[in-house]
């Protein structure tokens, strides 16, 4: 027997321990079946689950789940990611509050430490996947840093070094001085922050008091400038061209060139030329061949090329002493109050960064990304939504060398040492690499290892083949590469999917996936972006704690729409765990009313109209999911579930069938008994991708099963097409239709719940007397009639509706007081018109739209849609009363 209320959390951790005991989450290499393969977005190893991990992993089970039923050999690979540069903060934070730093302990005791903190907290993130109902095969878990995937690192990094893709230069990188890296240009948090513009005069070489003025939020980086530059249209300064400034505080002349780079309208049309120290100024002094002066050390600090009182001085320090000097010697011209964006460290969010010139690895990824967009202009890898197809080509065409190399210790060695003369041999093992110097330097040749690692996403991005094995030739490699579908959030289009894109193509000689799914944000209910300060953030573990598993996946499922950002809510989640309760509600009842699956029962032979409606709605259910997950409309599918279960199933059927159900002896009633318990065995098997609790202890409970069988490991049902009946459909569907019409006048004209109408219905083909004739039970029942006849006149206070060529009408004058009901909904129609009016007030002020958050705009916008709905429908009603 049931219990009263589902309770998944008895439930859920003895099905998942059961499932995985089972070995039913196993790929299987050796079979013969049709491969279906997802890879894992890799989470952190010292990551914890959190909402985005949640849509990700439901969405990829889903799928996994409806592929491994409908008989196609599953691999989901799973695995955690190594993440530099946040592992490598939280290990040193941690270090730091016992006293000690990484420099002092050196490189081998340090990454001692990093693997204690990984065996210590990285199967945290992987037991809250399992929590989530997540099916991947786990014996196959891989992580960035085992050896297997070293190797491929490895093999990669030396291959594309002989290639000439992979080389070292000196470029200006997003430095962080706390941590002392460099940092992706991806991975640069800019934050609106307050700030000045300082107005500084350089005297012009040679010609007295005659000054050139420009504008700077950062006068420290001053001490490094080797150029001004104005546009060449700008006639304040055409004659300045070719001459030279003197530099202040530093003394160096800098000649004044001309560049049209320079907004001549932006501050006084003259810019500094910093190269060392801005992105911008970078490129213009390559372009001049102006020389690069670095004036920062790794920790931003002052360094030697500046004047000797500014040496050793923090960065903000040497600002002050630069300012005051600049005031003492009449430099400073004035200073405005500005806000500007200023880029931290993502991960810290605390370290400003610092453009520096520095000398790193770097890969040509412009060379490796011309396959990978011609793979996604003829369609060979899709992207869904397709409008992200458009972000994913400018990104593609104007791509950048990338950076490659951190210096940090946690992460994959970069596989290169270096010989006496500082030449550098790179290859897959130190042996190798001794062997290649031996031939050069003899012997006694001593190499030094490059102490660098890889940017983490490097080696994230031979995901798809790493994992199965590469570079050995292995079963794994051979079946399920390239990978079906890769669902990821499209905030790391950048970082990861256009890498493994590059890296795939160019290794395994194919895409590494054929589809690629983009998940939107989740956001909070009203829109905004969740974070701690805000305290708006949802755990994911803590639903899951207070609704169930299943609630928490259906509510994802359902909200996610194809390019939109996911509005969620604990509402939302609530209104799903009341789902969950409509379905073991509804298993109770067939269970309270000997509802039981029957092995025999063959849905073909059943005669009854209702019963031959609801299987024909069931294979209806089975098609609009299949062409859901198909198109991966992830929430058309759910919403198919929901409304077959809450409104066909529930509301209709079960109500249609209540009295046949509880009647005793006959023929109908048996049938369907059967049919009901069959509807319901089949409902758990297609809504199982998407509730995998409760529906397995559904299907536990309601029957006798062969031993050891469970839903998970059903098979997808296939449907004769006979079992599709447009006639019963119709039929039935007419009868919903007419019981709804009847509801809907009784709701708009206020009428009493427990008030019934006598209902004549007004020019009726045979077609609907007979259906009237047969129905007239349920009609009376469900409708709340007394009566229903055939009429040819209407009287005097009745309200008509028209139903297909019949008219409806509903005589009211005796059970409501019609004057009455048209004042209370004048006064409804005024008051929706005065609400309607302050939003369309609002939504006219253009400052108001100009400056609201998007959320606001999209909350007046669905209230405005909602009381306009509600306006209409209360408009006919007043319209249909009047005419009584």
């Amino acid at each position: 027997m049931l219990e009263k209320t589902f309770q998944p959390e008895k439930v859920e951790a003895q099905h998942y321990e059961q499932w995985e005991q089972s070995g039913i989450f196993a790929a299987h290499p050796e079979s013969n079946k049709v491969p279906y393969t997802i890879m894992m977005p890799p989470p952190n190893v010292t990551g914890s689950l959190h909402l985005g991990h949640a849509l990700n992993m439901t969405l990829q089970d889903i799928l996994i789940r409806y592929n491994r039923m409908n008989g196609k050999d599953a691999l989901w690979q799973p695995g955690t990611d190594h993440a530099g540069i946040a592992t490598q903060m939280i290990v040193e934070r941690n270090l730091a509050a016992e006293g000690l730093n990484r420099r002092e302990m050196g490189r081998e005791k340090f990454l001692e430490k990093v693997w204690d903190w990984k065996a210590y907290s990285g199967g945290t993130i992987t037991s809250q996947v399992r929590r989530l109902g997540a099916s991947p095969d786990w014996p196959r878990e891989r992580f960035t840093m085992d050896e297997g995937l070293n190797k491929a690192v490895r093999r990669v990094f030396v291959q594309l070094f002989k290639e000439g893709l992979i080389y070292k230069a000196n470029r200006l990188v997003n430095w962080d001085p706390k941590l002392q890296t460099a940092v992706s240009d991806l991975e640069v948090e800019m934050k609106e922050s307050k700030g000045h513009m300082w107005y500084i005069r350089y005297p012009i070489e040679g010609e007295t008091e005659r000054f050139i003025t420009i504008a700077t939020t950062r006068p420290e980086t001053m001490l490094g400038d080797t150029a001004i530059i104005v546009n060449p249209e700008d006639e304040r300064y055409a004659d300045l061209v070719g001459k030279f400034a003197i530099l202040p505080v530093v003394g160096r002349p800098i000649k004044i060139i001309a560049d049209d780079y320079v907004d001549k309208e932006f501050a006084t049309g003259a810019m500094k030329v910093t190269p060392a120290h801005d992105f911008n100024d970078f490129e213009i002094g390559k372009r001049h061949g102006l020389e690069m002066i670095n004036v920062f050390d790794s920790q931003a600090r002052i360094n030697g090329n500046a004047p000797e009182e500014y040496r050793g001085l923090d960065r903000f320090d040497a600002r002050k002493k630069l300012l005051a000097e600049l005031e003492e010697l009449d430099f400073l011209v004035k200073v405005e109050d500005i806000t500007h964006a200023i880029p931290y460290d993502e991960k810290s969010k605390s370290v400003i960064l610092e453009p520096f010139l520095t000398e790193q690895w770097y890969c040509d990824a412009h060379t490796l990304a011309q396959p990978a967009i011609e793979a996604v202009r003829t369609g060979k890898t899709v992207l869904i939504p397709k409008s992200s197809e458009a972000t994913y080509f400018h990104w593609m065409e104007n791509i950048q060398p990338w950076c490659i190399s951190r210096q940090l210790w946690w992460g994959h060695q970069i596989p290169a040492w270096y010989g006496p003369d500082d030449s550098v041999f790179v290859a897959e093992t130190e042996e190798d690499a001794y062997a290649e110097a031996k031939v050069k330097f003899g012997d006694d040749v001593r190499l030094k290892r490059d102490e660098d690692v890889l940017d983490t996403w490097f080696s994230s991005a031979l995901w798809p083949f790493s994992t199965l094995g590469w570079p050995d030739k292995t079963p794994e490699l051979n079946k399920y590469y390239p990978g079906d579908v890769l669902t990821t959030a499209a905030d790391i289009i950048f970082f990861w999917v256009a890498r493994m894109m590059m890296m795939g193509i160019h290794f395994m000689g194919d895409v590494p996936f054929k589809t690629v799914y983009l998940h939107a944000l989740i956001l909070d209910g009203k829109g905004s972006k969740m974070s701690k300060t805000k305290g708006n953030v949802i755990d994911p573990l803590d639903i899951i704690g207070k609704y169930g598993t299943d609630a928490l996946r259906f509510t994802l499922a359902s909200l996610a729409v194809q390019g939109r950002n996911i509005k969620l809510s604990e509402d939302r989640v609530e209104t799903y765990r009341n789902f969950c309760t409509k379905i073991w509600n509804a298993a109770r009842y067939c269970e309270m009313n000997h509802c039981k699956p029957d092995a025999d029962f063959n849905p073909l032979d059943v005669e009854a109209t209702s019963n031959k409606w609801i299987i024909h709605q069931v294979t209806e259910l089975k098609a609009a999911i299949e062409q859901g997950l198909g198109a991966y409309k992830f929430n058309d599918a759910a919403g198919a579930i929901y409304h077959f279960i809450w409104g066909t199933f529930c509301d209709w059927y079960l109500e249609f069938t209540k009295p046949i159900i509880q009647s005793e002896g006959h023929a109908l009633a048996e049938e369907t008994r059967k049919t009901t318990a069959w509807v319901l065995d089949q409902a758990l098997l297609l809504m199982n991708p998407f509730m995998p609790f409760i529906t397995e202890e559904l299907y536990n409970e309601m029957a006798e099963r062969p031993l050891n069988k469970m839903l998970i490991s059903s098979e997808w049902p296939e449907y004769p097409s006979e079992l599709k009946n447009a006639g019963a459909d119709s039929e039935m569907n007419w009868l919903i239709r007419l019981v709804t019409e009847i509801r809907s006048v009784r709701q708009d004209m206020n009428v009493p719940a427990a008030a019934k109408i006598n209902l004549q219905v007004k020019g009726a083909s045979a077609e609907t007397e007979k259906r009237l004739q047969d129905y007239d039970e349920i009609i009376k029942r469900m409708a709340r009639l007394e009566t229903v006849t055939l009429t040819d006149t209407a009287p005097k206070g009745a309200i008509q509706t028209v139903l297909d060529e019949a008219t409806l009408v509903l005589p009211i004058a005796d059970i409501i007081d019609l004057n009455k009901e048209r004042a209370r909904l004048a006064k409804e129609i005024e008051k929706l018109k005065a609400e309607l009016a302050k939003i369309h007030a609002k939504m006219s002020d253009k400052k108001f739209v100009d400056n609201a958050p998007p959320e606001i705009i999209d909350e007046q916008k669905s209230r405005q849609a909602n009381f306009e709905a509600t306006l209409n429908k209360l408009v006919a009603a007043l319209k249909q009363l009047e005419e009584a």
